[in-house]
């Protein structure tokens, strides 16, 4: 299973690198891991509902630019649909037997994601109805897709 996560802007802190690097390397035993950072938009302050769309919208384009055609797409989104630990191992699970080859998680901007991306997705994920950090984001996903592997695989993790 080849796994992408599509992600707005770089990662600044190199507590963060780390910890995405210790992720990655710990991932490799179990897929095939990718990660595409695409450009994010400056966003002024004060800006209004109009330029906070547009800005979500060339997120957007270079989002769905990232996404091949067939990947099955999962889009963080704070309306999306709460899983635990074990619910989301067994959705990686499922979508592995029934014969998806890719998954794409996608985190977007500090603004979210445009309707486009958000249309395109197969399934809408949240972690929390609470805003984090893309970049601790990518962390925490990381680390739950490694501990669903971990539950598939019977293999003992920390609860």
């Amino acid at each position: 299973m080849k796994i992408t996560l599509v992600t707005v802007g770089k990662i600044k802190e190199k507590f963060y690198t780390a910890a995405i690097e210790e992720y990655s390397k710990r991932l490799s035993r179990y897929c095939k891991l990718e990660i595409i950072q695409v450009a994010d938009e400056k966003t002024p302050d004060n800006a209004g509902e109009a330029l906070e769309n547009q800005i979500k919208e060339k997120e957007g384009d270079r989002i769905l630019a990232s996404i091949r055609e067939g990947a099955y797409v999962i889009a963080l989104a704070i309306e999306g649909k709460m899983l635990d630990s074990v619910e989301l191992s067994e959705k990686i699970a499922s979508l592995g037997v029934s014969g998806t080859s890719q998954i794409v998680f996608v985190i977007g901007g500090s603004l979210g994601l445009s309707k486009r991306v958000l249309d395109r997705a197969d399934y809408l994920l949240s972690f929390s109805r609470m805003t984090f950090p893309h970049q601790l984001m990518r962390v925490i996903l990381l680390e739950q897709i490694y501990r669903g592997y971990r539950i598939m695989n019977g293999q003992a993790y920390h609860k």
